[in-house]
This record gives structure tokens, C-alpha cells and sequence, in this order.
């Protein structure tokens, strides 16, 4: 049935907010979940940028065949930092910047359980992507594509520093990574507001809560992979060659038992933030919550015993072919309970279609057709047919790009206007959506023809006269309508955050917690932590009247918030550094970026968060 929820409330007076700092030094000493999840968005969003030319200088290259537009080394480094950047600096990072903002909010935190290891996992996402983007301008940008598969990182048939920054990259990413599980995977478990039990939690707060499982456990896999192929390229080990008596299957087995996992580390929070989505433009609770929570959590289990679907045609043996053909398939049943579920949550429903609501439905659109070609992978005698050609990359950015970026943008109008206490510009959001969808289309689709008629992906060029040529232009053309709809979207956000039309504390008579303060925030969130009795507390009448009460009171003193802290930095620093020394290949080198960061852990361990400061 569906839910009438009384008219906003307007915007509570905030108190005089003097304890807050302002300035730049502020931002790079801020250990606030809020300005950290900023961070992380603005940053993912600069990346967004790098990895969008990229593309773009493929699709260029790719727009006729035998095109020598550029040099099969320069394409070879363009796709494989494409990959990299898109995975790793910005759809994880996107997703992380949403859990540091929204989580604390939803459930009812004034902060995320570590701030000072937070600020440090953002400090070192930003210099491990500087530092892996820093190849490009020492020519030596990573040139083995993303999944980096054994022989051809070894130092046999990749001698010079590509993959040295690859590896090492992605190993200060992982660090990053893993930290800001275990935070959250804290902080929900022991910073939850009272009453609110994991079956109250907001779907967006459990898919975060899943994820960060999945973080603390793949990223480790990754971890080992990478250490192994760090020793065969510094000390000369065999882990992966073959012809010493090493095994590069090996390093395919140990790459998707993280990659597959990683899979649903960025589809589970598009998942999330679609399942808070579609119930408040629906006007109606999500239909069968405890069916999705169940289903997310399934996924995220079920998604470790899949990963050599993608080792079909390594020779496995028809038995370990039959497992993962029957697992893959069985991992489509949670998904589709989702989906369903979503669709029962729309049906009858008072539907509004904003912005927000529209990139939910376009992804659960798009997502499905991405899953669906999905199930025809999981049969081995398909997936050889369409075994690394185009038909593959058609599927994985349906599934990536349409499940993930869709979710980031619907989340990013929908809580917009808590961040900034302002709207987006609803028309240019439909100008941005729509330029999203037939852009996404027109790249992406055409991929599933050309790869049936056999076009191999990674490829440089291809012949004219294969039948590929018309639809390697339409994707090209796609590229770069898709282009334009990014601009479209930094120019709304760039122009709402500036002279956008205010919103009140609740704006679209959203049900979860977050709504009930002011926006944006205080630093300190919530003056007092407020009791919840159900699972849409802000769609109960007398429930909501007791939360804002709490939630908008002015405090006669202010919640203690710990000191800004200059240390994480200085950390961070110190971890890169060191990962930047083992280049050198002086074994001593690197013990300067130890001693660094030791510096910094010392100088933090003995630093007193809560120390008083000095009156002004």
C-alpha cells in the first residue's frame, strides 16, 4: 500500500557552528566521515575524467579499421590504465565516498568508528592513484591490461617498469581498501542508534555492510597475487613461469577468486542505494525487505564459488566446468529475487520519476540485460564461442558500467540536497540521463555484434572487410554522447552547489534517518542520539514527531568531535613511499619509507584526539 508522509519540515536553524574549522588546512586535516566521503567524490569524479579520455582515445583508434591513429604500445597502455582507473579509482572509491557520508547518517552515528584510520584509507587511495598515474609522464604506463594475467607480466616479456607500477599501484589501493572495511564493518555492528536492529537497518546500510565483508576477504587474495608477482619480478622467484616450473593458471586462479567477488563489491552498493531509491518515489516500502537482505547477503556468499567461469578455456576438466557452470547460474536467483522485488515495490505505487528515480529504473534495465548475457556465459560451450571477444566487453560494461555508475548517479541526486541543502537542476538531470542512456547504448550494444562475428577484444586494430566496421563506428559515436553527458553532469553539479534551489531537512518524505536532520548536517550530526521503533521511521507519524524533536533541537553544548588530525597524511605519504622505493631495487632504499611512516604512527599513537584547543 502505498504511504502519505506529511509536507517537510522546514529547514531547522542550525546552532552557530564554531567549533567547526574552515580553509583548506581543515579539509586535508579533517578526520569528518562527511568531508572525507566529499573527498573521495571529488577525487573519484577527477579520475573519472582520466580513465573517460582514455576510452575515448580507444574509441578514436578503433573508429576504422587499420587505423594507425596511435602505436599498439600506446593502445596496450590505454586500455589497461582504463580498466585499472574505472575499477580501482573510481567505482569502488565512488561507492566508498557513499558509505562514508550516508552510513554514520543512516544509522543514527555522529562519525564512522575510526575517523583517523578513515582519513588515512583516503589519503592513500589519492597517492596510490597519483602514483600509478604518475607512469604516464616516465613513459612507463602500465601496458598487460587490468587482469594482468601471467606469462606477460613476467619481466621475460614485460621488462621495463609498467608493470612495477601496476603492481605496486594496486598493492597501496588494496591497503586503502581494506581499511575502510573493516571500518565500516565497525562501525555498523557497534555505532548503531537505539533500536535500530539490523532488520531496521536501511538497504544501503546493508549492502555496505556486505560489501566490506566482501573487501576484508578478497582483498587479501588480490594481496597474495600480488606479493607473488612482485617476488618473481624483484627477486627473480618462478611463481608464474612456466618454463621454470611455475604455474600461470596460478595467478588466474588467485586474480578471480578476488575478481569475481570484486564484481559484487561494486554492484552490491548501486544495488543498495537503488533499494533506498525506488520505496521513496514509489511512495511505498520495498516489497519483501527481509527477502533483498537475505538475497545481498546470499549474493555476496555465493559470489565466491563462481570465479572459474572465466578459466573455461584453460583446461579445468569437465568437472570443475560442470561446478562453476551450475554456480553461476544459481547466482543469478538472488539477483533476480532483487529485481523482482523492485519491480513489486513499483507495482501500484505512486511513482514520481525524477531524476533519481530514473537512472534506478534505467540500471535495473540495463542490469538485467548485462545478467542475462551473463547466463549465457556460464555455458562452457558458449563461453568458448564468445571467449575474449567483444561479446564479453559488451557484457562486462552492462554489468559495470550499468549497474554501477546508474546506482552512483542515482544516489548522487537523491542525497544531493542533504549534502548541499540544495537541489540538483532537475532538467539538466533529464538532459543527463537521457544523454546516459542512449550514449551507454549506442557504445556498448553494438560490442555484442562485433564480438559475434569474432572481433577479439585487446586488439589494436582489424581488417576492413570483417563486418565489424559500422559497429565499432556506432560505439564510437556512443563514446562520445556519453562524454557529453558527464559534462552535462558536472556542469549541474558545479552550477546546483553554487545557486541550486535550497531543500528542507527531508525533501522527498524519505523514510530512513538520514532525512531527519538538518541539510546538510552538522559536523556532529545528530545533537542527541534518537530511539528508532521501526524499519520507516520517518513514515510514522508519532515516531518521526519524537526523532525531530531529538534530531532538530539545538544543543546548549555541542557533542565533543575529535581534533583534526595531520598525521594520516603524513602516513599515508610514508606507505607510498615505501611502495614507490621497491623500484629501485636496492633493497635498503625502501627501509626511508619505513622509517617515514613509522615516524607518522609514532607521532599518532601518542596524539590525544580529543585534546582541548587553545581558545581563539
Amino acid at each position: 500500500m502505498s504511504v502519505t508522509t506529511p509536507a517537510a519540515p522546514a529547514p531547522a536553524v542550525a546552532p552557530d557552528a564554531h567549533h567547526e574549522e574552515t580553509g583548506i588546512w581543515s579539509w586535508i586535516t579533517t578526520v569528518d566521515h562527511k568531508r572525507i566521503g566529499i573527498m573521495y567524490f571529488i577525487t573519484s569524479l577527477l579520475f573519472l575524467g582520466v580513465g573517460g579520455v582514455e576510452a575515448l582515445l580507444i574509441r578514436i583508434q578503433l573508429f576504422r579499421p587499420e587505423n594507425d591513429f596511435m602505436t599498439p604500445e600506446l593502445y596496450n597502455q590505454l586500455f589497461t590504465m582504463h580498466g585499472t582507473t574505472m575499477i580501482f579509482l573510481v567505482a569502488m572509491p565512488m561507492a566508498v565516498a557513499f558509505f562514508n557520508y550516508i552510513v554514520p547518517l543512516q544509522i543514527g552515528a555522529r562519525d564512522v568508528a575510526f575517523p583517523r584510520l578513515n582519513a588515512l584509507s583516503y589519503w592513500i587511495y589519492l597517492f596510490g592513484g597519483l602514483y600509478m598515474n604518475a607512469s604516464w609522464f616516465v613513459g612507463a604506463a602500465p601496458n598487460t591490461s587490468w587482469v594482468g594475467y601471467a606469462n606477460l607480466t613476467s619481466t621475460q616479456f614485460s621488462p621495463g617498469l609498467n608493470v612495477d607500477f601496476w603492481v605496486l599501484g594496486l598493492s597501496i589501493l588494496g591497503v586503502s581498501s581494506i581499511m575502510g572495511g573493516v571500518n565500516f564493518i565497525t562501525t555498523i555492528i557497534n555505532l548503531r542508534a537505539p533500536g535500530m536492529k539490523l532488520m531496521r537497518m536501511p538497504l544501503f546500510t546493508w549492502m555496505t555492510f556486505v560489501t566490506s565483508f566482501l573487501l576484508v576477504t578478497a582483498l587479501p587474495v588480490i594481496a597474495v597475487a600480488l606479493i607473488l608477482l612482485a617476488f618473481d619480478r624483484f627477486f627473480a622467484t618462478n611463481f608464474f613461469v612456466a618454463s621454470a616450473g611455475g604455474d600461470p593458471v596460478l595467478w588466474q586462479h588467485l586474480f578471480w577468486i578476488f575478481g569475481h567477488p570484486e564484481v559484487y563489491i561494486l554492484v552490491l552498493p548501486a544495488f543498495g542505494v537503488i533499494s533506498d531509491v525506488i520505496p521513496t518515489f514509489s511512495r511505498k516500502p520495498l516489497f519483501g525487505y527481509p527477502v533483498v537482505v537475505y538475497a545481498g547477503v546470499l549474493i555476496g556468499f555465493i559470489g565466491w564459488g563462481v570465479w572459474s567461469h572465466h578459466m573455461f578455456t584453460s583446461g579445468l576438466g569437465p568437472i570443475a566446468d560442470s561446478f562453476f557452470v551450475a554456480s553461476t547460474m544459481i547466482i543469478a536467483i538472488p539477483t533476480g529475487v532483487k529485481i523482482f522485488n523492485w519491480m513489486a515495490t513499483m507495482w501500484g505505487g505512486s511513482l514520481r520519476f525524477n531524476t533519481a528515480m530514473m537512472f534506478s529504473v534505467g540500471l535495473v534495465g540495463l542490469f538485467t540485460v548485462g545478467g542475462l548475457s551473463g547466463i549465457m556465459h556460464s555455458s562452457a560451450p558458449v563461453d568458448l564461442q564468445q571467449h575474449d571477444s567483444y561479446f564479453v566487453v559488451a557484457h562486462f560494461h552492462y554489468v559495470i558500467v550499468g549497474g554501477i555508475l546508474l546506482g552512483m548517479f542515482s544516489g548522487v541526486y537523491y542525497w544531493f540536497p542533504k549534502v548541499a541543502g540544495r537541489f540538483l537542476d532537475e532538467k539538466l538531470g533529464q538532459w543527463h540521463f537521457w544523454a546516459t542512456m542512449v550514449g551507454f547504448n549506442l557504445t556498448f550494444f553494438p560490442m555484442h555484434i562485433s564480438g559475434m562475428y569474432g572481433m577479439p577484444r585487446r586488439t589494436w586494430t582489424y581488417q576492413a572487410g570483417t563486418n565489424v566496421e559500422f559497429f565499432n563506428q556506432l560505439s564510437t559515436i556512443g563514446g562520445f554522447i556519453l562524454g557529453v553527458s558527464t559534462l552535462i553532469f558536472l556542469w549541474n553539479l558545479w552550477k546546483s552547489a553554487r545557486s541550486g534551489e535550497k531543500a528542507g531537512s527531508n525533501p522527498w518524505g524519505a523514510p530512513s534517518l538520514e532525512w531527519s536532520i538538518p541539510s546538510p548536517p552538522h559536523h556532529y550530526n545528530f545533537p542527541a542520539l534518537p530511539e528508532v521503533r521501526s524499519r520507516e521511521p520517518m513514515w510514522n507519524e508519532t515516531e518521526r514527531k519524537e526523532i525531530e524533536a531529538v534530531t532538530h533541537m539545538v544543543p546548549e553544548v555541542e557533542p565533543e568531535m575529535p581534533n583534526s588530525s595531520f598525521w594520516p597524511i603524513v602516513v599515508a605519504a610514508g606507505v607510498t613511499m615505501t611502495w614507490a622505493l621497491v623500484m629501485t631495487g636496492v633493497w635498503w632504499v625502501p627501509l626511508l619509507g619505513l622509517a617515514f611512516t613509522a615516524f607518522g604512527v609514532y607521532s599518532w599513537a601518542f596524539e590525544d584526539p580529543f585534546a582541548k584547543k587553545a581558545a581563539h
